[in-house]
């Protein structure tokens, strides 16, 4: 048994049903819907170029400009004097993927020699860094 009276109604169902009546509602809604769906995909960036951090790399090269292979690079994070070690391969290079945005030195050694220490600033905003190591081998 219903005891309330039609006064007790919301005016918000009388809207709805009123839109509902209209030849455009559905279309309207169902365009809206599509709409709002789609946002959240424009607004992801594409993964396969967002690249996250910065990227050291470079080679180790002696004083012919050849690659040493077989040298490690040394890279310290200046903040928190973490290090990490690359070992060079026969091409010579070393790369550093996913680097914080904060200074860095980096330098190679090999048999006992050693590049001179490069560094990274903080303010460097290029997102993929390039410095080649010289190691006099002789």
């Amino acid at each position: 048994m219903n005891l309330s009276s039609g006064r007790d109604r919301q005016p918000v169902f009388h809207c709805y049903s009123y839109f509902r009546r209209t030849p455009y509602f559905v279309p309207l809604l169902a365009l809206a819907l599509l709409f709002a769906a789609s946002l959240p995909l424009r607004a992801t960036p594409d993964k396969k170029n967002q690249q996250l951090g910065r990227l050291l790399y470079g080679k180790v090269l002696d004083q012919r400009d050849n690659p040493v292979p077989n040298a490690v690079v040394y890279l310290t994070n200046s903040r928190t004097h973490a290090v990490k070690t690359y070992i060079i391969g026969e091409d010579g290079t070393y790369r550093f993927p996913g680097l914080d945005t904060v200074d860095y030195e980096v330098y190679a050694q090999y048999n006992g020699h050693k590049s001179d220490t490069k560094s990274v600033s903080q303010f460097d905003d290029r997102p993929q860094v390039y410095i080649d190591l010289k190691i006099n081998t002789q």
